[in-house]
């Protein structure tokens, strides 16, 4: 479901992707286990710019950025942000790894990126991931299924299963599990679950525990995610949105 543009934030979830199209407050900083590729809307000249600062403070600024997967980083406002979360297993994926290695890396030919351009290739597996690994990370979202659990369903070790993930995604698999989970607590929300029930649909604790998973993860909270997923409450959820700069809080 999308809300068309110009109505107000949108967010989108397809297979093997998730667009985020509105406003970006300062955010806390965070770590995404997923790529991410961010730009800033607008005129083409003079091509606007975003600025991401990452775990070592180094700022990084350009037409476009590519965030890799588990990279600490913090984004500075930007009045109408574009910006695509691919996952780490799925075909478009592989022309996102930069061959200098993970990290932060500007990019500006990501500059205007559609998303007809991300749909197909996310539906499709990497080339780069060992399809042992890929099996594992799809039946990740089954929270019954321990590690070992999920090894031996592909046919790996424990240990052996880890160090894939590492080495191929740059995140441990633990990680992955919480983000299907925020992806499937989206969902529940768009849908028209409280905050509350969306936490337990989507395997969290509590609300206070999704918020805080939520948070660290994509510097969004709950609340503020909703008028993206649910546009038609933008008017009654405005005044408890925070304002930043005369906009609402939504970070990523």
């Amino acid at each position: 479901m999308e809300n068309d543009e110009g109505t107000g934030p949108r967010l989108v979830v397809g297979a093997g992707y998730a667009l985020y199209r509105g406003p970006l407050a300062d955010s806390h900083a965070h770590r995404h286990a997923a790529f991410q590729v961010a730009f800033a809307s607008g005129a083409a000249e003079p091509v606007p710019t975003v600025t991401a600062t990452d775990g070592d403070g180094v700022r990084h600024r350009g037409a476009a950025l590519v965030v890799a997967p588990m990279v600490r980083h913090r984004m500075a406002p930007v009045r109408e942000l574009v910006t695509y979360f691919v996952d780490p297993h799925c075909a478009f994926a592989d022309r996102l790894r930069s061959p200098g290695g993970p990290g932060i890396t500007v990019a500006p030919q990501w500059r205007g990126l559609r998303e007809e351009q991300v749909r197909p290739a996310g539906a499709l597996p990497s080339a780069r991931v060992d399809p042992r690994l890929r099996a594992a990370m799809e039946a990740a979202g089954d929270d019954a299924l321990p590690l070992a659990g999920l090894a031996a369903q592909v046919g790996l070790s424990p240990q052996r299963l880890r160090a894939l993930a590492q080495e191929q995604l740059g995140l441990p698999l633990a990680r992955w599990r919480i983000w299907r989970r925020l992806a499937r607590a989206a969902d529940a929300l768009r849908a028209g679950s409280t905050p509350a029930e969306a936490a337990l649909l989507g395997g969290f604790a509590d609300q206070a525990h999704f918020g805080r998973r939520m948070r660290e993860m994509t510097g969004l909270t709950p609340a503020a995610v909703l008028p993206a997923l649910r546009p038609a409450l933008l008017p009654a959820l405005r005044p408890a949105l925070r304002p930043v700069g005369g906009q609402d809080r939504l970070a990523t």
